[in-house]
């Protein structure tokens, strides 16, 4: 992964979808959500338990939320092992862009995304380089 990928993605996904977005203020998801939604980027839910966060309706799953919104990345606060079916989701629905959050690693789940076309940042919080290039 290049600070080009990362540049790129930032650029180019002004709706990103969060996967595991907590309605909770103090948790990472929510805080780094939050953040990019306060920078003009479209934060669109992904929680199955709860209907809406951040002003936003939630959706339980990505593709619920393709069916009613673009997404251009998604950006993922799970858990490594939960990547793969996430992935495959995102090449399903179209997104360009999959980003894991710092922590996350699945370089299964990476290779499938690029391999379909998908801009993939692994390892990465999205705030801090977003915040890094401005």
């Amino acid at each position: 992964m290049s600070l080009n990928a990362i540049e790129h993605s930032l650029r180019n996904s002004p709706t990103i979808a969060v996967v595991g977005l907590s309605p909770k203020p103090h948790r990472d998801s929510f805080r780094v959500a939050h953040y990019m939604q306060a920078h003009g980027y479209r934060i669109v839910p992904i929680n199955p338990n709860v209907s809406e966060v951040l002003g936003e309706r939630a959706y339980a799953t990505l593709s619920e939320a393709a069916a009613h919104e673009h997404i251009d990345m998604v950006n993922c606060f799970r858990n490594a092992e939960d990547i793969p079916p996430i992935a495959a989701e995102a090449i399903a629905i179209g997104a360009k862009h999959l980003w894991l959050q710092l922590g996350i690693v699945n370089d299964e789940a990476a290779a499938q995304a690029a391999a379909a076309g998908l801009t993939v940042v692994q390892d990465r919080c999205l705030m801090v380089e977003h915040r890094r290039l401005r």
